[in-house]
């Protein structure tokens, strides 16, 4: 079958591709949503007249990059039913007429995403080179309860939550509702986070994921007060924590943690989820919560056949190099 590739500067072919239990990064809604707030899409879409295959992209400043914000878990081609991998390659190969380099990330291997990404590219002659990016922690629940999961915590982190949970109040809501998310931005913005640079497009999000049932937002208070905030979604089976924040002034009362310990439990004792997903980050404390990290990946993509890729393949080839200089 003769495939055709085109090029698309709004999300909208997007439409009907990726798997029901898609994430709520990898569907089209979550697309529409970053070029309702200004991002400017380059979306490359490859069909043999039944299957579809389609990298959503846009332009950075060295090249095309992914569509997509850095709060997002992870980033992948989407496509219809069947096997698209040679739809894939000649995506690939025809996007030399569009751009000298690609930069693709975050990519998940544990799906076969960053496999699939490499070898589509290494086959249409690109020249490609993958690198560790990110860490992603999860928890695989394998059916247990909270009290099953939560008596294999650390002894330390099980003695706070005993100690300081009868000071903390916890309020789990799982509609979206102005005040709460305006508690949640107060809390955000009094803390150690740094400035969230789109909070409207997180806000955008949050609604999003409120219309399709997934929306979880807990607050703890102390003597009244909210001190401490957590936004979740849960879907297919899924709770994917996006944004947490406390007040220094309720460390004394570890409001933080009674909070995660909170949310743990009703996701799955009430959601009955199968997989908690920590996000990206290679934060310590994460490690006491899950019991799995998964790699992330950057993969560059440059076309040797245009001088504008030369610096970068020098540099490249410069930098496989220097360890065997300095052993030599």
């Amino acid at each position: 079958m003769v495939i055709t590739v085109s090029y698309h500067d709004t999300v909208t072919k997007l439409q009907g591709l990726g798997s029901p239990e898609a994430g709520p990064f990898d569907r089209y809604e979550w697309y529409r949503l970053l070029e309702s707030h200004g991002a400017a899409p380059l979306v490359a879409v490859g069909t043999d007249g039944e299957r579809v295959a389609a990298l959503p992209l846009t332009r950075g400043q060295k090249g095309l990059v992914p569509l997509t914000n850095w709060f997002a878990f992870s980033w992948k081609p989407l496509a219809s039913g069947g096997d698209t991998s040679r739809i894939l390659v000649e995506i690939a190969h025809d996007l030399k007429k569009t751009t000298h380099r690609l930069d693709l990330y975050p990519l998940a291997a544990e799906d076969g995403c960053y496999e699939q990404v490499c070898e589509a590219f290494e086959h249409a002659g690109w020249s490609v080179h993958g690198e560790h990016l990110d860490e992603n922690h999860v928890l695989q629940v394998h059916g247990r309860s909270f009290a099953e999961y939560w008596n294999a915590r650390p002894g330390r982190m099980k003695t706070t939550v005993r100690r300081k949970a009868p000071k903390v109040v916890i309020e789990i809501s799982t509609e979206f509702h102005e005040d709460e998310w305006e508690t949640y931005e107060s809390i955000y913005a009094k803390s150690w986070k740094p400035r969230e640079e789109r909070a409207d497009i997180l806000k955008a999000f949050a609604r999003l994921e409120d219309g399709r049932g997934a929306y979880r937002l807990g607050i703890a208070r102390v003597d009244g007060d909210p001190v401490a905030a957590q936004f979740w979604s849960v879907e297919n089976g899924v709770a994917s924590i996006h944004k947490l924040a406390h007040l220094e002034s309720a460390e004394p009362y570890s409001a933080g943690t009674v909070l995660t310990a909170a949310m743990f439990e009703y996701a799955i004792d009430v959601d009955r989820v199968d997989l908690i997903d920590f996000g990206t980050g290679s934060d310590p404390y994460k490690r006491d919560w899950m019991e799995e990290c998964r790699p992330r990946f950057h993969l560059t993509c440059l076309d040797i056949r245009q001088p504008a890729a030369w610096p970068a393949l020098a540099k490249r080839m410069l930098g496989r190099l220097a360890p065997r200089k300095a052993h030599g």
